[in-house]
């Protein structure tokens, strides 16, 4: 089995512990004439070739189940092994390192493992977790079409530890003491079906017997509504969503706030202005917070993020537009507040983060908040 040189992300001992399937001895090994860029538009690591400097990394022998699994890891991420020579206690070694298949370009910024570590370790750690279960499952290049979807999944389990609610009259039980004897993913691709055996705290200060439930597992998101408080109107946006469509919905087009999921990296205000710029091709304004909330938590992990945003609407602000890379075709709406009103009592509109908004916005304007 060759050794195997780690000059970037694998530096960081509990991720390399995750993707190798658990502490592997190394050794302190040097590459010369290369440096550790950032590649472009990204925060991984690009090995590029440059004269009189050296790249310090390590060096270990692994076997062939940690081979596979690293293997496996690194296609995740389109990077395959090549041969490469290294120094290792006085000595050339002859090793292989992990460089990009597709061409990967460096820019001219030294990569950094301490400031990787603090902007994307946790991330990419939790990643990980997720990506090491279809070891053995799935092939790399099956992960490789996942890995998107798993870095926004585990985004938001970080950002649902970071964001603990009151618990003033609901139970303050923690996640811990819910005993998981089983789980199970059959399918992750948008995104997951996460399905687990276990016994949860009653209330009555006992367990519950052993069940089975089942979830979506997806992406936090964002809904904004855009709000102009001069004409007083508001823009909407429609689409074709699969959800009523396999519900056997006759209309499967529905009116929403604009929408969209919070990427890696990103806040939830930032995704608001992303998604408003590519569904509708509007700046938004000042951004007011509505609420956060689990739009149907017995069924999907999904938390969304709902704001109103302040906006300028004149007459043929409406288009149609959306995201070709996700083949999203979105028409827009710019009605009055009062029309509004009408359409949540016919029932026309029939979203839930859709309504939530207008109530709030309903009592923001009564209270002369856009005065």
């Amino acid at each position: 089995m060759p050794d195997l040189f780690l000059f970037g992300t694998l530096l960081d001992a509990p991720l390399r512990e995750l993707v190798a399937g658990g502490a592997v001895a190394t050794r302190p090994a040097v590459l010369d004439d290369h440096a550790v860029h950032r590649a472009e538009g990204a925060d991984f690591p690009a090995l590029v070739a440059q004269p009189g400097t050296r790249v310090e990394g390590l060096l270990l022998t692994p076997d062939a189940t940690q081979m596979a699994r690293l293997h496996f890891y690194e296609e995740g991420f389109g990077f395959a092994p090549e041969p490469v020579t290294v120094m290792a206690e006085g000595q050339r070694v002859e090793a292989i390192v992990y460089r990009p298949r597709d061409g990967v370009t460096a820019s001219d910024t030294p990569w950094d493992l301490a400031a990787w570590q603090e902007g994307w370790g946790a991330l990419t750690r939790r990643a990980a977790r997720e990506s090491m279960g279809y070891f053995g499952q799935i092939d790399g290049a099956t992960l490789r079409e996942r890995v998107s979807t798993i870095f926004v999944r585990a985004d938001a389990a970080l950002r649902a530890e970071g964001e603990p609610v009151p618990c003033t009259l609901r139970a303050g039980t923690h996640r811990d003491a819910v005993q998981l004897d089983d789980r199970r993913v059959p399918y992750a691709k948008f995104f997951a079906v996460d399905e687990s055996d276990l016994k949860h705290p009653l209330y009555d200060g006992g367990m519950s017997r052993q069940v089975t439930r089942a979830a979506f597992n997806m992406a936090d998101a964002v809904t904004v509504l855009p709000y102009d408080p001069v004409r007083d109107r508001v823009m909407l946006v429609e689409q074709f969503r699969f959800g009523p469509y396999a519900r056997g919905d006759l209309r499967p087009y529905v009116l929403e706030p604009i929408a969209g999921r919070i990427d890696p990296g990103e806040t939830p205000e930032r995704t608001a202005r992303r998604e408003a710029e590519e569904e509708a091709r509007l700046a938004l304004g000042p951004l007011h917070f509505v609420a956060r909330f689990y739009p149907s938590p017995g069924a999907t992990t999904e938390y969304l993020y709902s704001y109103v945003a302040e906006a300028d609407l004149p007459d043929g602000v409406q288009t149609i537009a959306g995201s070709d890379a996700e083949d999203e075709d979105i028409r827009t709406h710019v009605i009055t507040f009062a029309r509004l009103l009408e359409l949540m009592k016919s029932g026309e509109v029939d979203t839930a983060p859709l309504f939530a908004t207008v109530l709030w916005l309903e009592r923001a304007r009564a209270a002369g908040r856009f005065a």
